[in-house]
């Protein structure tokens, strides 16, 4: 799944655009690298996300969008 879909769907961003825009501006890094908002997301990823002072770092638990009800699809490791 796209990241920036996969950000909206797990609804770490409440909008897609929103995370694209974050991504085009180099303030999501997956894996340890700067994602560009069409980055293949995968199971066990690990997403820092930049919001002006506030830090976001998770790891991705589901990329299916049914699994949203079910359980979270992103687990916080830090904030």
């Amino acid at each position: 799944m796209r990241l920036d879909k996969y950000l909206k769907v797990s609804m770490v961003i409440k909008r897609r655009t929103v995370a694209k825009d974050l991504a085009d501006a180099g303030l999501v890094i997956v894996n340890g690298k700067v994602a560009k908002p069409n980055t293949e997301v995968k199971i066990n990823d690990v997403i820092e996300i930049t919001f002006g002072s506030k830090k976001i770092k998770g790891r991705v638990t589901s990329v299916d969008n049914k699994d949203f009800f079910k359980n979270s699809m992103f687990e916080n490791i830090e904030a």
